[in-house]
């Protein structure tokens, strides 16, 4: 008993001493509070990039802009702050934005987590690929439009095959047939949160429209198209190179017959991304990542490993690793597929992992462990991460081993992890300067085109309101820096960045400005946080 008080009296002196108020003058503690603030400041992401003359000219631009746009959102009656709007609402706000304008015109480096049928625009498939001959299509029970290319289309009672041609010109009006084509492979409605009011009922429209596509894109002539589309969009909006998660699916053609060789799959790929560099010498590449799904036998798991190492000796230049993607919540977890994924180390091979893992909010689950896993397979990026601020220890190991986590803002918001991007836990792994990569995951699904949507989310709702053009700057290196690239290619990139960063600054300094509201500097408030 006496050895109890003793300690209590002590617990009691300690925090004592502790709260006994310090003398201290108002410029002291202005001088301690100014050391945090700018220690804060330093460490995040872009806090060591020192901006030169003409890029502090146009970065007092950008946060003219940026402020004001925060600014206007916190009065009474304003507008509602766009990062925290479902994006199928706020997309057309986001287009007038002037930040977003300035990052549409910004060198973004790369896009590192993208998937191979939901690049490109819907308004290319529709406007393209539905006018070319032998385009059929079906619609179900349930009014699900599904699509197929035919010779001469088989009998189907349950959904019977149309010719498109023959269906749009009997239409009373081609343009809303041809909207209602666009709409049957997207995810954007009127009310976002009501037609999908949990993660489980959105994933399977995600899901389900996904599968509407492929019966266009996996048509042999379109599939290698589609790939030479969704470089041209991505090269459009200023981004130089590209990896993939590619399910190398089966292609068919017109007579019925497929194309389930995995390697002549790579081939059309390779094919038309040689194709695309000879056409667009500026821009740096792209890059395969084989992507199995997550719901598979093991047994099926180790052959696409297996198939992954002779593609990587077969494509040294442009396939570069594997991954196990969809829902992550129901699937199948990593440490079940554990013998398939130790195979190439167990025989001394090198097979470069990129492993999707924590796209989840359930924490202590099978599923929140894939991060755990993910790290320990050594995989060289992982892609969303979300739920990795939970795991002190992953955390750690992640900033030590610099890997890089791949954040998909918009993805994440239209998934339903979070509605307000501001409350998205990466915004501390950019407040502490971890490797972030900044993606568009599944843009043409809820219509966005290209990097520059996500660019604005993570810089206007993810990164503090002082953030500026020096976190742009760096999260552009860092995409390449993380890439699958060689070191000698990684080079070569950032120096062809560094080229189009320098006219990307001439141009915001010479007023040819798409939007002329960048220039009016006087005009906008710096922001406060009162």
């Amino acid at each position: 008993m006496e050895s109890l008080v003793i300690y209590a009296i002590c617990v009691i002196l300690i925090e004592h001493v502790r709260c006994v108020p310090v003398e201290m003058s108002a410029a002291t503690y202005l001088q301690q509070r100014a050391q945090v603030m700018n220690a804060e400041a330093n460490l995040r992401i872009g806090g060591s990039v020192t901006l030169n003359s003409r890029e502090q000219q146009v970065n007092r631009i950008l946060m003219d802009a940026k402020h004001k746009e925060i600014n206007i959102s916190r009065t009474a009656n304003g507008p509602e702050f766009l990062p925290s709007v479902h994006f199928f609402k706020g997309k057309p706000a986001i287009e007038k934005s002037s930040v977003f304008q300035l990052i549409k015109e910004m060198p973004k480096g790369g896009a590192l987590h993208l998937h191979d049928c939901s690049m490109a625009d819907i308004t290319w498939l529709v406007k393209n690929v539905t006018y070319m001959d032998h385009c059929y299509m079906c619609t179900d029970q349930d009014n699900h439009i599904q699509f197929h290319f035919f010779q001469v289309a088989p009998s189907n009672p349950a959904c019977p095959w149309k010719l498109i041609t023959t269906e749009r010109k009997n239409s009373a009006n081609q343009e809303q047939f041809d909207d209602m084509l666009y709409r049957s492979m997207s995810m954007v409605v009127p009310d976002p949160v009501k037609t999908f009011p949990t993660i489980d009922v959105v994933w399977k429209e995600f899901l389900r429209v996904l599968d509407v596509a492929n019966g266009l894109i996996n048509y042999a002539p379109v599939f290698g198209k589609y790939f030479y589309e969704s470089l041209k969009e991505f090269h459009d909006d200023n981004v130089q190179y590209l990896e993939t998660r590619a399910l190398l699916p089966v292609l068919y053609n017109l007579d019925g017959s497929t194309i389930d060789n995995k390697t002549r799959v790579m081939e059309i790929y390779q094919q038309n991304h040689d194709q695309f560099l000879k056409d667009y010498p500026d821009f740096t590449g792209a890059r395969i990542i084989r992507s199995g799904l997550r719901f598979v036998p093991a047994s099926d798991v180790l052959q696409q490993v297996k198939e992954s190492i002779v593609m990587l000796q077969q494509f040294p230049d442009f396939f570069v690793g594997y991954d196990l993607v969809g829902q992550e919540d129901p699937g199948i977890p990593l440490i079940d597929y554990i013998s398939a994924l130790l195979y190439p180390s167990q025989h001394n091979i090198n097979l470069p992992y990129f492993f999707h893992a924590g796209e989840t909010d359930w924490e202590g689950t099978p599923t929140d462990n894939n991060l755990i896993d993910a790290i320990l397979l050594n995989t060289s990026r992982i892609g969303h991460g979300y739920a990795l601020t939970k795991h002190p220890q992953a955390k750690n190991m992640v900033k030590g081993r610099g890997i890089a986590v791949e954040v998909n803002p918009i993805s994440n918001q239209v998934l339903k992890l979070l509605d307000d991007l501001r409350n998205h836990p990466a915004s501390s792994l950019i407040a502490e300067g971890f490797p972030v990569v900044i993606s568009a995951d599944d843009p043409a699904v809820w219509g966005a085109r290209g990097l520059s949507y996500d660019f604005y989310m993570a810089f206007m709702g993810m990164a503090s309101a002082d953030a500026d053009l020096a976190m742009l700057k760096k999260l552009a290196i860092s995409s390449l820096e993380h890439s699958a690239m060689s070191t000698s290619q990684k080079s070569k990139a950032i120096y062809q960045w560094q080229y189009k960063w320098d006219q990307f600054i001439d141009r915001m300094l010479g007023n040819n400005i798409p939007n002329s509201s960048f220039v009016q500097k006087n005009s906008a408030r710096r922001y406060s946080p009162h």
